[in-house]
């Protein structure tokens, strides 16, 4: 069964939400469109303020609206979950903050010199056109396929809760919810733009950091405190780096042969090697080169407000270990001691739940919070699914726009081109309207959307990390390696699809495509970049040097005494000792939770 299919189905949270509730959530969607309608009177008729809101924004708005768009409900509640289930293992990914440490210090100075809208915009100049349409196709392709597909779904199974009963015509809960979650954002996304979508992400990580605290609060006052949830979870449970331990050399560097099948994975929930490398990459790739992250750092005034908009997400970004995961720990904790009668009803009782580790987040919300909280915990998981939605429609509008019709209109005025933004916002709602049917349906989809990322991201963290840092690298290199590197990737993907969407569909076993569909995606996600490196390398040593004067100011071999000047005279000591106070953070996580 999909892990979160029943996130907020089933929990209970229908039957205990009450007036008070309502009117909580009332109130955060009537300051969000006091918001969305102050951008909408505010704003000007030009691409730079749809597309960047004026390059205009604040550093605190950059840093909330790049959080709140990685946040999204399913994110909340799957990393609940998982530390009911596993622990903080899944925190790995969470101090990934150190990247966007790498956004601030190393990217953010190219991209501020460069005054691009896109991530493809960025790559045309450092290598080529074609460069660029292939990478703002695949973009919008995977933010269609998987992050639309995700934000739809977290959406219909919220609404289905809460109101389990409401039926318009034909429509029941599920389809009336994800239909109204995503017209709501699509509307101000479409009538504001990026101004109207990064203020709004400022309000909602309020309601979201509040909401959480306040859900991880309660659990610690009545479970005991902080002592009592290690006393009663135990070491492994705290042991951040248990996930990072070899097993053994066998398992370690060999294939496990068992009796009936090759095991081409060494820990099935998460594999050492995987997370080591795997991990950075995909972190790297999605912080620092992804337009639907980047685009906020875009719309800041200069090089330093960028910075310390990415360098305040970091600190952001070390949040969720605290109120997402270790909520989880607590709902197990409060379970297993019996503190709480109705959780462990739900994880041991007669009538327990076949899997209730991955409903622990809305578990918490019925069994611990009162009215009037509980719809601001609500209130948060909406607008974490409203600020992922945004970002993805904001992000996609923004690919299309400008990297597809205005090259074929460059004669365009502002006025058509703010046009055609709100028009590509207006086609993503409805292409993510038409993915209602096959989300609600698919079995194992979240599973699977969560892997594209994998086999999409490496020749694209290829082609910007080593285009940025080895200056010989040509266009031919860096087009090769994204046509083999996704074609690779898009392979993997169609051999995991009928599995994944067709019920009871399998490979012979030992066959070719059982062992492709069988090494764990995390391993895949290696070799696809591996490949792509090489490729990149060989192909741009083969064919002459990329023209210097082209590539000038965009690598590091090529950037200009007074291009570092600039950016020495951009930094601060508060910038710095912020990073320091991240990293020492980050750190700091790993040698408290080692068991």
């Amino acid at each position: 069964m999909n892990p979160y299919t029943t996130f907020f189905a089933a929990a209970g949270v229908q039957s205990t939400m009450t007036g008070l509730d309502w009117l909580a959530i009332a109130l955060y969607f009537g300051v969000l469109f006091c918001v969305a309608w102050w951008v909408v009177k505010s704003r000007k008729d030009t691409a730079t303020d749809y597309f960047l809101a004026g390059r205009n924004l604040s550093w605190w708005v950059i840093g909330a609206s790049i959080f709140a768009s990685n946040i999204g409900s399913e994110h909340i509640v799957g990393l609940a979950g998982s530390g009911a289930k596993d622990g903080v293992a899944m925190a790995h990914y969470e101090l990934h903050a150190w990247c966007l440490l790498v956004l601030a210090w190393v990217f953010v100075p190219f991209y501020a010199r460069s005054l691009v809208f896109t991530m493809p915009e960025f790559l045309e100049r450092r290598f080529s056109t074609q460069s660029r349409y292939v990478l703002s196709i695949v973009s919008l392709l995977t933010f269609i396929i998987s992050k639309i597909a995700v934000g739809i779904f977290a959406g219909g199974l919220v609404f289905s809760t809460l109101l389990p009963e409401l039926q318009v015509g034909p429509l029941d809960s599920f389809w009336v919810g994800s239909v109204l979650v995503i017209a709501l954002t699509g509307l101000y996304t479409a009538l504001g733009g990026m101004r109207a979508v990064a203020y709004n992400d400022a309000v909602q990580v309020c309601v979201l950091i509040g909401g959480s605290a306040l859900l991880t609060f309660y659990g610690l006052r009545e479970l005991g405190g902080w002592g009592r949830l290690r006393e009663i979870c135990g070491s492994d449970m705290f042991n951040l780096w248990k996930p990072l331990t070899p097993p053994g050399m066998e398992s370690t560097w060999a294939p496990v042969k068992e009796a009936h099948r090759i095991a081409w994975y060494f820990n099935t929930n998460f594999p050492w090697l995987g997370m080591a490398i795997c991990a950075p990459v995909i972190g790297l790739w999605y912080w620092c080169t992804d337009q639907y992250i980047v685009q906020r750092a875009l719309g800041a005034p200069n090089e330093r407000v960028a910075r310390q908009g990415s360098i305040f997400a970091a600190f952001l970004k070390l949040f969720p270990v605290y109120l997402f995961i270790i909520p989880g720990l607590i709902c197990y904790a409060l379970a297993k001691s019996h503190t709480n009668p109705g959780l462990n009803a739900e994880f041991f009782g007669p009538t327990a739940r076949e899997n209730p580790y991955q409903v622990a987040f809305p578990l918490m919300v019925q069994h611990l919070l009162p009215a009037g909280l509980r719809g601001i915990v609500v209130a948060g998981l909406l607008s974490a699914l409203m600020g992922s939605l945004a970002g993805v429609f904001n992000a996609c509008s923004t690919l299309f726009t400008v990297d597809i019709y205005n090259k074929f209109r460059p004669d365009a005025s502002q006025h058509q081109i703010v046009r055609m933004g709100r028009t590509a916002t207006i086609i993503m709602v409805v292409i993510a309207m038409a993915w209602i049917p096959v989300v609600r349906h698919a079995k194992g989809l979240y599973e699977y959307l969560q892997a594209v990322q994998g086999y999409l991201a490496p020749p694209i963290f290829v082609v910007f990390f080593f285009g940025v840092f080895w200056k010989r690298l040509n266009a031919q290199g860096c087009l090769w390696a994204m046509i083999v590197g996704f074609v690779v990737g898009l392979f993997r993907m169609l051999v995991d699809t009928p599995v994944t969407l067709i019920k009871g569909y399998q490979y012979p076993e030992g066959s070719f495509l059982w062992i492709v569909n069988n090494i764990n995606f995390q391993y895949f996600s290696i070799l696809i970049t591996l490949i792509s490196a090489v490729v990149m390398v060989v192909v741009s040593y083969l064919t002459p040097e990329p023209n210097q004067a082209q590539i000038k100011s965009l690598t590091f071999g090529t950037t200009t005494h007074e291009d570092r000047s600039q950016t020495r005279a951009s930094w601060g000591t508060t910038e710095v000792v912020a990073s320091v106070v991240v990293l020492v953070c980050i750190l700091g996580a790993y040698i408290y939770f080692r068991g």
